[in-house]
């Protein structure tokens, strides 16, 4: 069987970059690509992804903006940000309220990238491992409270 290929959302205004990232990436990720921030929020409607990169600089929404946006509803996956420009203010804002994992420039570099979503991937699961776990004890937990309150009132 062949392993699950890693999801990515990538969102950009610009058809050519969406276009480029799609023709890179096809065969190695399963890839949806949104045409900005509104259009990405739609198709989180119904998809579901490991990892979202956004572009920053982007009409309407900008990159944190939408990731902001989307945080408390698809909390999950590991959030790339890119950006043409060195600006701070926006790499600050994306760490502090969009929970970015990475940040990288404008153009990017293709073995920097795919570098950066293996890592963000292995944190992906990291995390769902430990969510996972966590539900388990929460359960076992709940059982042992159950029996603990049976033995109390026999």
């Amino acid at each position: 069987m062949e392993p699950q290929k890693i999801r990515i959302l990538f969102v950009d205004d610009e058809e050519h970059n969406l276009i480029s990232f799609k023709a890179t990436f096809r065969t190695r990720y399963k890839i949806e690509t949104a045409i900005g921030g509104l259009e990405a929020i739609e198709k989180l409607k119904n998809l579901e992804f490991d990892i979202i990169i956004t572009d920053q600089r982007m009409p309407r929404m900008t990159g944190v903006e939408f990731l902001e946006q989307i945080i408390q509803t698809h909390p999950d996956p590991v959030r790339i940000l890119l950006t043409g420009y060195t600006d701070m203010a926006a790499v600050i804002d994306a760490i502090n309220k969009g929970k970015i994992f990475h940040y990288l420039t404008k153009p990017w570099n293709e073995e920097e990238l795919d570098s950066t979503i293996q890592k963000a991937y292995q944190l992906y699961l990291e995390k769902k491992k430990m969510k996972d776990e966590n539900q388990l004890l929460s359960i076992t937990n709940e059982q042992l409270e159950f029996l603990l309150r049976q033995k109390l009132l026999s």
